[in-house]
């Protein structure tokens, strides 16, 4: 598909904004019948659907789970079952971190265990960041035998392990059993000749928990997303545009700085957000803009603190309407339901904006209205091409 594209595009002055709405999607909460999204007052995302072309993405496959990087590389154009990425690279390409070629990166939570050992609360209670900034110190000057470890802050509870030496393999399995009540799970060789580094991080593992014993409720740590720094296919390159991602959070910038996208520096809000796209408006032809509270509060299992995001960010809808986009796209990279307290399976809601989209008879951004729309029930890397041609940006295909 991307050698499709790359192949049909054209220049133009067209300009696209993409908002990535984090864990977007939601199911009915049983006292009402409504998800988030039908349950949340958003006069302007109705009016946006009304006037847009609108489906429903899938970003994997029927019944599979997207994590948030697949999720956005689906977004991008990426096929995320051709191109795969562990989420360790991209939180430390978000932190701007050397990460070099062979390489081993981690995404590591501080999580709190209790007596036995059991998991109680897989993220610590979301310990302030500079909390993190102390336990970290203490885990740095952990020493394992021919590598040379680093182990740096991100956010909050997240930190970033990296293991760096010779004949190491990022095949690992994850620390992290995704449930309450269970113990964290050692770290096994998904191929032999990673049996070196899952014992380097088994060893790693067992010291940082004699560091963080009196920690609590930071006292243990879980990693995932183990891999090395892959080659992707340059997004600006194969779309022929100048692009931007404005991302608060680590690990989305580190996914758009893999794709070759220029990383915008902008403050911790959504509003700060908002000012970084209006200042750079001129610089760019695509801006990825992201956003985290929908899916901050679906993994918290709050359903009214998620509607209460939506309402906020569908606040921001006329301003950024008010730039002038030629094709503005609202959707996300996967459902997050208040009711899993989980990232879920179930395909998000997607609405595409421009002169030329023909509108459809959907009038409200919601899972089941969307269902009824134009472009269908689309696979996510299909998205990016009916962005293209809204944005007159692809010849025809064939004579």
């Amino acid at each position: 598909m991307l050698d499709l594209i790359r192949s049909l595009v054209i220049e133009n002055t067209t300009k696209i904004v993409l908002l990535s709405l984090d864990g977007l999607g939601g199911l009915p909460r049983s006292e009402t019948g409504r998800s988030e999204l039908e349950t949340a007052r958003l006069p302007n995302l109705s009016a946006l659907a009304a006037a847009s072309a609108c489906g429903l993405l899938r970003h994997v496959a029927p019944g599979i789970t997207p994590g948030s990087g697949p999720g956005h590389l689906g977004l991008f154009g990426y096929d995320p079952l051709g191109f795969q990425v562990g989420r360790g690279v991209l939180e430390a390409l978000g932190i701007e971190f050397d990460l070099r070629g062979g390489d081993v990166a981690a995404r590591g939570n501080f999580c709190t265990v209790d007596g036995a050992g059991l998991i109680t609360d897989r993220r610590a209670g979301r310990i302030a960041t500079d909390v993190n900034v102390r336990l970290t110190e203490r885990l740095r000057s952990i020493r394992l035998p021919g590598v040379e470890l680093m182990v740096e802050p991100v956010k909050e509870h997240r930190f970033v392990l990296v293991l760096r030496g010779a004949g190491l393999s990022g095949r690992l399995s994850e620390t992290d059993p995704q449930a309450l009540g269970k113990a964290p799970l050692p770290v096994r060789a998904l191929e032999p000749g990673a049996a070196r580094a899952a014992e380097l991080v088994n060893t790693f593992i067992a010291e940082a928990a004699r560091r963080l014993a009196d920690a609590a409720p930071a006292n243990m740590v879980l990693l995932r997303g183990f891999d090395q720094l892959p080659e992707l296919p340059r997004f600006p390159e194969v779309y022929g545009m100048r692009a931007a991602a404005i991302a608060a959070y680590p690990m989305y910038r580190g996914l758009a700085k893999l794709v070759g996208m220029d990383v915008l520096k902008t403050g911790g809000t959504f509003a700060d957000e908002i000012a970084t796209l209006r200042e750079h408006w001129q610089g760019y032809d695509f801006f990825f803009v992201h956003y985290k509270d929908t899916d901050k509060a679906g993994e918290d299992g709050d359903f009214d603190a998620k509607v209460a995001a939506l309402e906020r960010f569908d606040s921001f809808i006329p301003s950024i309407r008010d730039l002038g986009a030629d094709v503005l796209v609202v959707s996300g990279d996967h459902s997050t339901p208040s009711v899993l307290a989980a990232h879920g399976w179930q395909p998000v809601p997607a609405l595409v904006w421009s002169r030329y989209c023909g509108a459809d008879p959907v009038s409200a951004f919601t899972e089941r209205a969307c269902a009824a729309g134009t472009l269908g029930v689309l696979p996510a890397h299909h998205l990016m091409p009916v962005v293209m041609a809204n944005a007159l940006r692809l010849t025809k295909f064939g004579a």
